[in-house]
């Protein structure tokens, strides 16, 4: 009887020693993320803004750090303000004031974890740097925004920053582009490896474009099937011709070894870049969808741009 009370409070210990082990480990992980605003509610509702540098805006003008595209927010709606370590918030002399706690703010106000700050009918609690329940939120966005599979983002995710890019680039004139990227013969590869052999090489290409094909500030995604999208903000057309041309080379040059069969694999490409006779994210995308299917009429393996394409 001792000698199983024994190894049960061995039992115990090693698994308090794992707990407190997975703890200190979340404990690291969170202090390498920064502090942030987590919008509660709304159109917002999980958005996480991060608090980087040591002075950040907020309003309805495209140029603040914190983009808030709603008529009730002042162009120039309220100031954060590091010191040291701390955050300090500010009004801007808004219309309709900020809060903090249901308190209206007359002067800079330093930030405690969990406080709740309003913006007309917006509401954000702030989450201090090191602070583990940011990084909870962070790993429900990235569960929630990832493509579970290939791990790129899902095709929600990246028709919001779709949207959002457009209307910057609307009210801007930033240079925006998008590239289409379809593998070719997709269907053949299924029917004569089988769907796992499909998995593979999904997953293989969504490796090669993350890792040598965009850059950090691009937003990589699988839209459906065989069929990515990247969005690149700040590009014009001939360097988003030149990175699809990149990444239709990566592809075709890739050894896709599935078990003792090496499968050849290639993509058409479809670039489009933002001007101002398209109308909307929707056209924008058609352009580059388009593009993409002249590629697979072309002959495949091949990048194509149309630059002009007429509504249909």
């Amino acid at each position: 009887m001792d000698e199983q009370a024994s190894n049960n409070d061995s039992t115990v210990i090693i698994q308090a020693e794992g707990i407190e082990k997975q703890l200190a480990e979340v404990e690291n992980e969170a202090k390498t993320r920064p502090g942030a605003l987590l919008a509660i509610g709304g159109a917002l509702n999980g958005t996480l803004f991060d608090l980087k540098g040591t002075e950040m805006t907020a309003g309805r003008s495209n140029n603040n750090s914190i983009y808030l595209e709603f008529t009730s927010v002042s162009r120039a709606h309220f100031k954060l303000i590091k010191v040291k370590s701390d955050w300090f918030i500010q009004d801007s002399q808004s219309k309709n004031g900020t809060y903090v706690n249901n308190n209206l703010i007359k002067a800079p106000t330093q930030l405690k974890r969990g406080d709740i700050i309003k913006v007309v009918n917006i509401a954000f609690k702030y989450l201090p740097q090191g602070d583990s329940e940011r990084l909870a939120y962070d790993r429900l966005t990235y569960i929630a925004n990832t493509d579970g599979h290939t791990g790129c983002f899902t095709k929600c995710y990246f028709n919001n920053q779709l949207n959002e890019h457009f209307k910057k680039s609307c009210l801007t004139d930033q240079e925006l582009s998008l590239i289409i990227l379809d593998l070719d013969r997709f269907k053949n590869i299924n029917d004569q490896f089988g769907h796992d052999a499909g998995d593979f090489i999904l997953k293989e290409v969504a490796d090669i474009v993350r890792v040598e094909g965009v850059r950090d500030q691009d937003i990589f995604a699988r839209f459906g099937g065989e069929e990515f999208a990247i969005l690149l903000p700040k590009t014009n057309l001939t360097q988003a011709m030149g990175i699809a041309e990149r990444i239709r080379v990566l592809i075709e040059n890739y050894s896709f070894n599935y078990g003792i069969e090496k499968i050849s694999v290639t993509a058409s490409l479809g670039v489009a870049d933002y001007n101002k006779d398209i109308a909307c994210a929707k056209d924008f995308f058609k352009r580059a969808d388009n593009a993409a299917y002249e590629a697979k009429a072309l002959g495949r393996n091949q990048v194509s741009s149309l630059i002009f394409l007429a509504d249909s």
